[in-house]
């Protein structure tokens, strides 16, 4: 049982959607604040990209630890986050491209017995690696619908 093919896909494809949504838009465009109390569709890829680097440290913690339990990420209380929305978009993307292939790379190349290690997730429950590298898939979807959605947001104020 090595990565299933619709998880390596989407763990070496997926992120790449974002260049075709955010196309067209300013960098301007991209930074507003379009719907109040909301994350920006920068923020929004500040938080896939910061994300990127947490999710590699709990596999690694999940590989060189027996059933790790980690706390609840809040990116309004990540420091790393923080900093990150200070950057340009230029480098957020360029760090989220390559953070990207070290990430694919290291979790297809995962033997089967290490993707049945377990983690703890502090709402969904013990899961393995093979479900993690799932959760974290469906959360960046989510937050790839919530650009497009923002994207239509904005080109309705214009």
């Amino acid at each position: 049982m090595s990565l299933p093919s619709h998880l390596s896909t989407r763990m070496q494809y997926q992120h790449k959607a974002l260049v075709d949504i955010i196309d067209g838009l300013t960098i301007e465009n991209v930074r507003r604040q379009v719907v109040s109390g909301k994350w920006s569709i920068f923020e929004n890829i500040v938080h896939l990209q910061t994300y990127q680097h947490l999710f590699l440290h709990r596999i690694d913690e999940i590989i060189n630890n027996e059933n790790p339990e980690f706390k609840r990420y809040t990116a309004e209380s990540d420091t790393v986050f923080l900093e990150n929305c200070e950057k340009t978009t230029r480098e957020i993307m360029h760090d989220m491209i390559v953070t990207r292939k070290v990430m694919a790379a290291k979790v297809m190349a995962l033997p089967d017995s290490v993707l049945l290690r377990k983690g703890i997730h502090p709402i969904f429950g013990t899961m393995t690696i093979l479900q993690w590298i799932n959760f974290f898939l469906l959360h960046e979807a989510h937050h790839l619908f919530a650009i497009i959605k923002l994207k239509a947001a904005f080109s309705k104020l214009i």
